[in-house]
């Protein structure tokens, strides 16, 4: 699978020259020769002919409608979960999708409710109520085993639901996993930031990420999130797992994912440095090097799976 993968990847758009670190917490076979390879061409990520997918709607009882875009397609399947606030519509979601077009794997893409094309109310929602909403595609809309890649407070989820479903989630890929991130955050701001953000209900966190040069999250919040921090003991997920994070990243440091990758039981686990990369990773060659874990990965599986 890795051959055919790679060489569809070879079909696509001009060279970008890789710059990482890989920091290895347990034997795996195929990543090291992938990077090893410096391919000629890499993946085109955003083609200009791409395929539109229509989008649907999960309906749960008692939970608003999750919007969802899927391909259906060979095991395992990926599925992409978003950062905060984000939709199914960002680059790498998009990037991903083709990719897994392109191997003819089964892939999802979906709104968090209270974002994007979902029902819900935003300002109701938690970590806990997305938790219940990646459980909910996982197991009403994947088939078989499943790749789950998430990105930033996406990766925390993605731990959660590895926890809950391991006869499902066979993989995981952190894009700036912000595993604890939020309340990590919170309470290293100053005592009386911290009593202030209290009394007045909302946090205002500065981010050149918004238009508006800000996040406002709700004080509930954070204080919701706390019941699923995962960093104070070891995380019991036991399946693959690769951690790719930019060393510029301004929102969630670089060190996360190697606390991370400390925490999970689990011996197969990578962590993937970029130097220059942001907290999007969302560059041509950080594309480039998520599909091609996300290939490795496939091919490692396979040989299981089939």
């Amino acid at each position: 699978m890795a051959g055919v993968g790679m060489a569809a990847a070879a079909a696509w758009d001009p060279c970008w020259r890789w710059g990482w670190t890989a920091v290895s917490f347990g034997f795996h076979r195929g990543l090291s020769t992938v990077l090893a390879r410096k391919p000629e061409r890499a993946p085109r990520w955003l083609p200009a002919c791409r395929q539109k997918t229509s989008v649907s709607f999960l309906s749960r009882p008692d939970l608003p409608k999750l919007a969802y875009k899927r391909l259906k397609g060979k095991s395992p399947g990926v599925i992409f979960i978003p950062g905060y606030i984000s939709n199914m519509n960002g680059t790498k979601a998009l990037a991903i999708e083709e990719f897994c077009k392109s191997l003819g794997h089964a892939y999802i893409r979906f709104d968090y409710s209270g974002v994007g094309n979902s029902e819900g109310n935003l300002q109701e929602c938690t970590v806990g109520r997305w938790r219940k909403d990646v459980l909910s595609i996982i197991d009403d809309l994947a088939e078989g085993p499943q790749i789950l890649v998430g990105s930033s407070l996406g990766g925390w989820l993605m731990l959660h639901a590895a926890i809950a479903r391991p006869q499902k989630v066979v993989a995981l890929i952190g894009v700036a996993t912000a595993v604890d991130s939020l309340v990590t955050k919170f309470h290293q701001l100053p005592v009386e930031v911290k009593k202030d953000i209290e009394i007045k209900g909302v946090w205002s966190m500065p981010s050149k990420y918004t238009e508006e040069g800000v996040y406002h999250i709700q004080y509930s919040f954070i204080k919701e999130a706390e019941y699923h921090c995962l960093l104070h003991s070891p995380i019991p997920v036991n399946c693959p797992i690769r951690l790719l994070h930019g060393m510029k990243d301004d929102i969630v440091p670089w060190h996360t994912s190697l606390q991370v990758a400390d925490r999970v039981v689990s011996a197969d686990v990578d962590v993937i440095l970029r130097k220059h990369s942001d907290h999007r990773m969302k560059e041509k060659a950080d594309i480039q090097l998520l599909v091609y874990t996300i290939d490795d990965l496939i091919d490692k599986l396979s040989t299981v799976i089939n």
